[in-house]
């Protein structure tokens, strides 16, 4: 469906919310397209980062205001997360936007959104990034329904998940990752580098601060085993610049030293020539499948968190490259079940020549059919059902 272009003289105002940094980049691209769709006749407003700054958007404040990490520090910051949700339900209303657009962010973003619709239920208000109601809460889909007009889902299990729960319309508009395969593909040289021996082994222990402390020590043991029984690989941490302190400072114990490389850039750079990888649960292990890495991954938490997600978690696996895939190819170890001697066994069969590996290499070359959009970047889809759903609220 082409969307409806605006008519001189109609601005569009457009209100968005973004409050983290992938959230900001979708927010950005969205933004860019918008633009290139309504030429002048369109002024953006809300929260967002960097990225949005750049197509224009000055934020009602910092979203460096909501990086709050830990239990007790969301405690202590409850009262001033709670009036900045407030005072940013009180700007949308009282702009009355032709459409807001909440990204991500559930916690913040719905309940901008519910007070939203409360106070002017005629605003029509779309959701970009399913929130995860396929594996645990599944009532918050029917709940949407009360203040959510259309979700834009990055994965492509989830309209068929919201349909099953009787939620609110939701369209897959394809995942950004589907747009960056070239940085995650080898060239000819890079492709020879990873049947090289020793193979390539990355090891990927997570991106917040918690992550690293649950993760570090078993992934450095597990390592040690594997060099122990003398399996050869060359080793590879990838991290960002925020955490490369506490990484270098926790590797100084670990039996193999890595090569610990920094940034984005350097990520990709490291997955285009490995051959296996240990990673912690997330979106990493849809990157690694992306781009054809075999991996073992794992996941540690507090036991008072793993309590609560055990009884809340309603799918088969926790790893997003098995739920695309729609098969538990990816070997998962969680919590107990993550020690060192099981890591060290499932990395051998990932370096080798195994079944396990065998059956992962298979499984990926599916994924660029299931996560298809056809000739249309995310983005694009996200506008034009952006701009459909604002033209009906118009219309209505």
């Amino acid at each position: 469906m082409t969307p409806p272009r605006a008519t001189a003289g109609m601005e569009r105002r457009i209100f968005l919310i973004a409050t983290e940094e992938s959230g900001d980049r979708l927010g950005a691209s969205l933004m860019k397209v918008l633009r290139q769709r309504l030429g002048d006749a369109v002024q953006f407003e809300g929260v967002g980062g960097r990225a949005m700054a750049r197509e224009g958007l000055e934020s009602l404040f910092p979203i460096e205001e909501l990086s709050i990490i830990g239990l007790a520090a969301v405690v202590k910051e409850l009262p001033k997360i709670l009036g900045l949700i407030k005072e940013t339900a009180i700007v949308v209303t009282e702009a009355s936007p032709d459409i807001l657009v909440i990204i991500d962010s559930p916690d913040f973003t719905h309940r901008v959104a519910r007070r939203v619709r409360a106070k002017n239920p005629k605003i029509p208000i779309v959701d970009y990034v399913s929130p995860s109601v396929w594996a645990w809460r599944p009532g918050r889909a029917r709940a949407m329904l009360k203040y959510v007009d259309h979700v834009l889902a990055l994965l492509p299990f989830e309209p068929e998940a919201y349909r099953r729960l009787h939620g609110p319309p939701c369209t897959y508009v394809g995942h950004p990752l589907t747009e960056q395969l070239t940085s995650l593909r080898p060239n000819a040289d890079e492709t020879r580098r990873r049947a090289e021996s020793p193979p390539v082994l990355l090891v990927l222990p997570g991106s917040r601060r918690s992550e690293i402390r649950h993760h570090m020590a078993v992934f450095g043991q597990a390592v040690g085993l594997l060099q122990e029984q003398g399996t050869p690989f060359e080793l590879v941490l990838p991290t960002m610049p925020h955490l490369q302190e506490a990484v270098v400072d926790a590797v100084k114990g670990w039996p193999v030293q890595p090569q610990v490389v920094i940034g984005e850039q350097e990520k990709r750079a490291a997955f285009r020539i490995a051959h296996a990888a240990l990673a912690k649960s997330g979106t990493v292990t849809l990157e690694l499948a992306l781009a054809g890495v075999p991996m073992v991954t794992a996941y540690r938490t507090g036991a008072v968190e793993a309590w609560i997600l055990r009884r809340a978690i309603k799918v088969n696996s926790v790893i997003l490259a098995n739920l695309v895939i729609g098969e538990n190819v990816v070997p998962e170890f969680l919590q107990e079940n993550c020690t060192p001697e099981k890591l060290a066994a499932a990395l051998r069969e990932a370096l080798g020549d195994s079944e396990l590996r065998r059956k992962q290499l298979e499984a990926f070359g599916k994924i660029d059919g299931i996560m298809s959009t056809g000739n249309q970047p995310p983005s694009v889809r996200a506008a034009d059902i952006v701009l459909a759903t604002m033209h009906k609220a118009r219309q209505g």
